[in-house]
């Protein structure tokens, strides 16, 4: 509760915090428009591909032209100013950079450049929870062995969901689910680029005003996208995903205590100790009162007798026994928050969440009857939707992970629901990502036959 302070000495006795930012899309967006007004930080680069999107990106955010007409980052580090450029490793490798933000949303792009900026000894907030998802946690034990932190982005659900969790055991309750709300309906999961604005109702107002991407928003209803934050949660917690994966039942902030417990206490949950999501949709398509659609929970169990008696005593809302509590957040602003993760990096060497091993993972998954010699579109698109398994489920069903989906060609049909394993397909086992995801794998699948043996 004292970043503000330690921000605003860091900055009277060195100067601010320098960032590298890469990708300039929507979530990069929100941290700009509010790092312009932070005395706190200094955005010294902008990495972007389009350089013209990466400028009218910090133009559209409130950065006067003059802020941003450095001509080169050395330039930039020098005046204080702000260089925007096409080279995302010339940023990454800067030394006036003290922590990179990898915004890119690609899972392939973005491992490359959080191990580029961990072993050049930056600090990395991975908003890109894509490739969170799919090499985090070996990321995590790289970032720690060089000395730098490895971060989730505050202001994203899970950073705000590991939280959530870590305040519940911190003061000593029993943590029996976490997750976040959605819309969400079965049929959700078949929806492609083309079907996606029939859900969500938008105007073409609003579609011309160029920040709707359908991929991306086509990824948040057809479950990816909760699937990839549920297994980051996992990941980051200890929390472990349920056999089934997520279950999405519907549930209003006044159900969360209700709901998310155990099925043996009338809940919904088949293990506790886990991740889920509230559905802001009853299956019949009617919204559920008071949702949960844009917000974060956490339910946990009181441990004693006078913790219940305390609950009563001053209003928490329970289940009917008294035992089985919740706390939410409504909402979440994503960018907006971002310099939180920024700050605890630098002045506390503390992560806003990160992963602490491998729990939870999102396995692709068949949207249609597939044909030999197709090519995967992956996150969002037209083939393949991805699930939330437990880490041991997917190695044994080796399961392609979905963040390598895009652009794999198959050798085989798969049947419409079924898991798209390794074999079914090829992939380039020269791509950097494609690499530290085998080793992920095999590293983490001979701990868990240590694991084993030692039973």
């Amino acid at each position: 509760m004292n970043l503000f302070s330690l921000m605003a000495a860091r900055t009277e006795a060195s100067g601010p915090i320098r960032v590298g930012v890469v990708g300039a899309g929507k979530f990069a967006s929100m941290f700009l428009t509010q790092a312009v007004h932070t005395e706190g930080l200094h955005v010294v680069g902008v990495a972007d591909l389009d350089v013209a999107k990466a400028r009218g990106a910090l133009r559209r955010t409130g950065w006067p032209d003059e802020r941003v007409a450095a001509s080169s980052l050395d330039e930039a580090a020098r005046t204080g100013g702000t260089c925007v450029v096409e080279d995302s490793a010339a940023l990454i490798g800067h030394p006036a950079v003290e922590v990179v933000l990898e915004v890119t949303g690609n899972p392939l792009v973005g491992t490359a450049h959080a191990v580029t900026a961990i072993d050049h000894g930056k600090h990395v907030v991975m908003v890109n929870v894509e490739a969170d998802c799919m090499v985090g946690p070996l990321l995590a034990r790289r970032a720690a062995a060089a000395g730098v932190v490895y971060a989730m982005a505050y202001g994203d659900q899970p950073a705000l969901i590991c939280e959530l969790v870590d305040w519940c055991r911190t003061v000593g309750f029993d943590v029996v689910a976490a997750g976040k709300g959605t819309k969400y309906l079965p049929e959700y999961h078949y929806s492609t680029p083309e079907t996606v604005w029939d859900y969500y109702g938008f105007t073409a107002e609003q579609l011309d005003s160029g920040d709707f991407n359908p991929t991306m928003f086509n990824s948040f209803l057809d479950g990816t996208k909760s699937a990839i934050e549920m297994a980051a949660v996992a990941n980051g917690t200890g929390l472990e995903p349920q056999e089934e994966g997520l279950l999405f039942p519907p549930a209003g902030v006044d159900d969360l205590p209700h709901v998310y417990r155990p099925r043996e206490v009338g809940g919904s949950l088949t293990r506790r100790g886990t991740v889920e999501i509230a559905s802001s949709l009853d299956r019949d398509g009617r919204e559920v009162p008071r949702d949960l659609r844009w917000g974060v929970f956490v339910t946990f169990e009181a441990r004693t007798d006078y913790a219940v008696q305390c609950f009563g005593e001053y209003g928490v809302r329970t289940d009917e026994t008294g035992r089985y509590g919740s706390l939410y957040r409504p909402y979440h602003m994503i960018g907006l928050e971002l310099g939180v993760s920024v700050a605890s990096a630098v002045l506390r060497g503390e992560p806003t969440g990160a992963p602490t091993g491998f729990r939870g993972d999102v396995v692709t998954t068949a949207k249609k009857h597939l044909r030999a010699g197709e090519r995967l579109d992956g996150e969002g698109g037209y083939t393949v939707f991805g699930r939330l398994a437990p880490a041991r489920a997917s190695l044994d069903l080796h399961a392609l992970p979905l963040g390598l989906a895009h652009g794999a060609r198959l050798t085989r049909d798969v049947a419409k629901d079924a898991v798209v394993t390794w074999d079914d397909v090829q992939v380039d086992e020269t791509q950097f990502a494609v690499r530290i995801r085998r080793e992920l794998e095999s590293e983490f699948r001979a701990e868990a036959e240590q694991v084993a043996a030692a039973r």
